[in-house]
């Protein structure tokens, strides 16, 4: 059985990553092939030094992710089948027992995997964004990040952890609703906390000063009915000069939070309708739904890990010997080995966001200006150097927002 499951991860595997390299290599052959011409309907907005620009980024964040890729893969390899998770249970399996154990295995394994991507994140920041125009990130900020998400995971990751693994340990058989009902209720707090007491780590959040801009938002939330705990302006441009503006929390600690590139970019009536497009996503309770998607996905893959955990198959299948079957482990290759074998549902959630741009989208075509809305998409698209001519299929497959042409064109149908 374990031989067979080796075979069938490995075949999994060098499918899902054939697959991925396939559709990289589509997408950036597609918009390179589009470079040197302004799609039709974008050909009196958008100049072509600006499309060429995105369709650059684009190529080049592509090839990164190829090679991001080719080292995900190499990882993940030398940490099953290559022994490397085995040799570090044997290492810590002579210092610590219990519960300890496994949280110092888990941590080895999560602070392996950020060494390894640190060079790629550090190129991405330092290099590719820096190229585009986009870094505004020093390297004592980036590595003064680095240090409080270091310090804010271990705070928080190292009591939830400990917590999973007594509950995985002391709750019999059915351990794993006790660890799925833990999970929800951590997610819950943490959706919760973030915008009031985590946030504020990272960025500085000031009220929005009074003006048009405010005044036509406020107008918005009337229409709309709906109350937030503040509308906030986040300092994105310290480090980068991309634009976004999005709602956190929930219940009386929503906020509504913008970027104050976005802010600086925009005019008041196409950050209205920005953000009669986030409403959108309220009022359909697309936040909601996600959340509870996510958490009956989370307890189907709790109940299976509880099959898994005591099956010597599965741990033999992915390298780890006998001697270190156990609570954490079974942990660490589950959360290894699953995005192996659901890689092929990525097209559904793709598709699933998608529907939920397009509901958002006429939402605020009906409570606010369509045309406002796609003089905003057009210049985010612009100053953010999203390409308009992403492959179909690595779209299909990928894109949570829908493709530019097809998205401002629903809109303009939705003025007439």
């Amino acid at each position: 059985m374990a031989d067979t499951f080796t075979s069938l991860f490995l075949a999994v595997l060098t499918l899902s990553v054939a697959a991925r390299f396939w559709l990289a290599r589509r997408h950036i052959a597609h918009v390179h092939a589009n470079r040197d011409q302004v799609p039709a309907e974008f050909a009196e907005r958008i100049p072509l030094a600006a499309h060429q620009k995105a369709a650059d980024y684009t190529i080049t964040k592509s090839r990164f992710s190829l090679l991001a890729l080719a080292i995900e893969t190499v990882l993940l390899l030398a940490l099953t089948l290559g022994g490397g998770l085995d040799a570090l249970a044997s290492f810590w399996r002579e210092r610590f027992d219990g519960i300890w154990y496994g949280l110092a295995l888990i941590f080895s394994v999560t602070l392996l995997s950020g060494i390894v991507d640190l060079p790629l994140a550090l190129w991405r920041q330092f290099v590719i964004e820096a190229r585009f125009g986009f870094n505004r990130m020093t390297p004592g900020l980036f590595f003064l990040d680095l240090l409080k998400s270091t310090l804010l995971g271990a705070t928080i990751g190292t009591p939830v952890l400990l917590a999973v693994l007594w509950l995985m340990g002391a709750m019999g058989d059915f351990w794993w609703v006790y660890v799925w009902l833990f999970w929800c209720s951590f997610n819950l707090l943490i959706l919760f906390a973030y915008p009031t007491w985590i946030a504020p780590l990272f960025n500085k959040f000031v009220p929005m000063e009074a003006g048009e801009t405010k005044t036509r938002v406020e107008a918005l939330l009337e229409r709309c009915g709906f109350r937030s705990g503040g509308l906030f302006v986040m300092d994105g441009s310290r480090r980068s000069a991309h634009g976004n503006a999005y709602f956190t929390g929930f219940g009386q600690n929503k906020r509504i939070v913008f970027f104050d590139t976005l802010l600086k970019r925009l005019q008041p009536e196409e950050i209205e309708a920005v953000l009669a497009h986030e409403l959108g996503h309220f009022r359909h309770r697309h936040v909601f739904k996600r959340i509870v998607t996510m958490f009956v996905l989370s307890l189907a893959f709790l109940a299976l890990l509880g099959q898994l955990i005591d099956a010597p198959w599965f741990y033999n299948g992915l390298g780890i010997s006998s001697d270190h079957q156990g609570t954490a482990m079974a942990l660490i290759l589950f959360f290894l080995a699953l995005p192996v074998f659901i890689f092929p549902l990525t097209p559904l959630s793709s598709l699933l966001s998608r529907r939920h741009e397009f509901e958002a989208d006429r939402y605020a075509a009906t409570h606010a200006s369509s045309e406002d809305l796609v003089h905003a998409l057009v210049k985010l698209y612009e100053d953010n150097a999203a390409t308009l001519t992403p492959d179909p299929l690595h779209s299909l497959f990928y894109d949570s927002h829908p493709p530019a042409a097809i998205r401002i064109s629903r809109l303009q149908a939705a003025n007439t």
